[in-house]
């Protein structure tokens, strides 16, 4: 007899034997129980998780002795039958080979025969999202009104390619990935079954690397039998398979709470040299960090399969850290994860993403920093505690003195009290436009009305550091000058050094060596540049463009008697 392999040596046979799908074959036994058969049914699930077992053993279930009945007798000739593929009631399809509609015609024409030995005549289709649309709407009138002996069981990985005609005809059944533990149980049955020593650490690494397939886990341990024998441990399965241990996961994943750079890279390069999978390992670590994100937001959560001792120190590492920190490492291992599955260089993009996920670890957020200034505004000090320290260069006496000088100075107390009049009268120095009106009538007073053209470019200069603006002094308020010399006066720079008294001794020293503002010559001794400027007065300018016109003489107007007589009588009243 020939070898059989562990995954067909150990397929389900009864619906006891299914593991992971309680909620199908919870649904399928009361179904039978009550009578409720629909006409077809579709499987929807990953490889691995039982899909054609489920479709035999409800075959099984239809066509046995006495059925349909969910408890059978899997050893009895019919269930043998289906089970070896032997039977003439139950007919199975490879969808990928069989997709065409001449096909689908020749499963039409059969399914007007009753069956041979069964109730029911089961036709399955496996892969049907392999059909053509074409096959498929050839179908449709026969799988929405089969006849009452005929049943349809279709399976698939990829429900989105069929149609939504088909799916609504169907009542659908999705399997779910078998879990871990579940896998790692059932292979140490299968272990004691064939006499293997199979240690616990090793099935849990053989389930955990199956992703949830039980038949991916089978075939790896029939592999491991044939490289180790009879006994097999981690170290087989890690150097068979590629597999990193969950210590070095372990490891890997405290280098980077530690915030350990180059202990990171080198356990990447140990591995790589190693010969590992490094996207097996990547999604490991991906793994044990939402492990640590679950285990922060729900304390009582488990370690993934972490050994205790491991999982106790990575929790106490992962306090420092609250969840959007880990939340965001899982995501830039998340972005590395989909780069290196079409890179060809998967080292350097997981060196990197390691990198990245440690800079996201210690960045510090402006959330971080409101916090510790939140926490630290409860121990701040009192305002009158508080000491500073004089600038550079700065003597502490001299500093103390300044700092205590403006309350006693007098000066600037006299200024405020009438500071209304004096920056009206510095703002009409810098416009000298407004004052030739009054001064034109007056012919003694010509030269102040062109005095403030040059002389006031110092005044409007703005003021720095080490030149202060004059104007705005309030000592110049005491100098009351003559009526008829006001116009004169006011627009000249006031050149009065001011006095101020307190601790501004540097302010002082530079107002003295400021350098002197020359005073503006009196009414009586104009300056020379008054003299210089008997230009053609503005107001003989207007009549200019009126040089091109006519002469009165030449005017018609004016030649007429009547207008020539009037002027006589005008002038000679004008004369008189």
């Amino acid at each position: 007899m020939s070898y059989q392999v562990f995954a067909r040596k150990y397929r389900p046979k009864t619906f006891n034997d299914v593991l992971g799908q309680d909620h199908v074959v919870r649904t399928l036994r009361n179904a039978i129980a009550q009578k409720r058969l629909a006409h077809a049914y579709l499987f929807v699930g990953p490889r691995g998780t039982g899909k054609t077992s489920t479709a035999r053993i409800l075959a099984k279930a239809l066509n046995c002795t006495g059925g349909p009945n969910a408890d059978f007798d899997p050893d009895e000739d019919v269930c043998v039958e289906i089970a070896e593929g032997r039977s003439l009631d139950v007919l199975e399809i490879d969808g990928a080979s069989n997709n065409g509609v001449e096909q689908v015609r020749d499963l039409r024409e059969s399914v007007r025969f009753a069956p041979a030995r069964g109730q029911f005549k089961i036709f399955y289709i496996d892969e049907v999202h392999m059909l053509s649309n074409a096959a498929f709407n050839a179908l449709l009138k026969t799988l929405e009104e089969p006849p009452p002996h005929v049943k349809f069981i279709f399976a698939t990985t990829e429900a989105n390619k069929i149609l939504p005609t088909i799916l609504s005809r169907c009542q659908r059944f999705d399997l779910r990935p078998i879990p871990t533990e579940t896998i790692a149980a059932h292979l140490s049955h299968i272990a004691r079954e064939e006499g293997i020593t199979l240690d616990e650490t090793a099935a849990w690494a053989v389930a955990k690397g199956a992703d949830g397939g039980m038949r991916d886990a089978q075939s790896m341990l029939d592999q491991l039998v044939s490289f180790c024998g009879d006994s097999i441990n981690e170290a087989n399965v890690l150097d068979v398979f590629g597999f990193t241990s969950r210590e070095k996961v372990a490891s890997l994943t405290q280098t980077l709470l530690s915030r350990n750079n180059p202990a990171a890279l080198a356990l990447i390069q140990k591995e790589a040299e190693s010969g590992r999978e490094l996207s097996q390992l990547l999604g490991e670590l991906i793994g044990c960090l939402r492990a640590l994100l679950v285990a922060k937001l729900d304390p009582s959560a488990d370690g993934e399969g972490i050994p205790a001792h491991l999982w106790t120190a990575l929790l106490t590492s992962a306090d420092e850290y609250a969840p959007d920190r880990i939340l965001s490492a899982i995501d830039v291992f998340a972005e590395t994860e989909g780069r290196m599955k079409w890179a060809t260089n998967k080292r350097l993009h997981f060196e990197l993403g390691v990198i990245k996920a440690i800079q996201s670890l210690g960045e510090v957020r402006i959330t971080d920093v409101i916090k510790v200034l939140t926490k630290g505004a409860d121990f701040m000090p009192a305002a009158g505690s508080i000491v500073l320290d004089p600038p550079r260069g700065a003597a502490g006496p001299a500093a103390s003195a300044v700092a205590a000088s403006p309350p006693a100075t007098p000066a600037p107390v006299a200024a405020e009290e009438k500071p209304a009049p004096e920056p009206v009268a510095t703002a009409a120095v810098s416009t000298p436009a407004p004052e030739p009106t009054p001064v034109a009538a007056a012919p003694a007073k010509p030269p102040a009305v062109a005095a403030p053209a040059p002389e006031p470019t110092p005044v409007p200069t703005p003021a720095t550091a080490s030149e202060p603006d004059l104007s705005t002094i309030p000592v110049a308020k005491e100098w009351n000058p003559a009526p008829q010399q006001k116009a004169v006066e006011e627009s000249a720079p006031v050149a009065t050094k001011p006095r101020i008294t307190g601790g501004l001794s540097a302010f002082d020293l530079m107002i003295a060596e400021a350098p002197e503002v020359s005073e503006m010559p009196t009414a009586t001794e104009p300056p020379p540049w008054q003299n210089e400027k008997p230009a053609a007065p503005v107001v003989e300018k207007a009549p200019e463009p009126v040089a091109p016109a006519p002469s009165i003489t030449e005017d018609a107007f004016y030649n007429d008697p009547l207008i020539q007589a009037a002027l006589v009588k005008f002038e000679g009243k004008v004369v008189a």
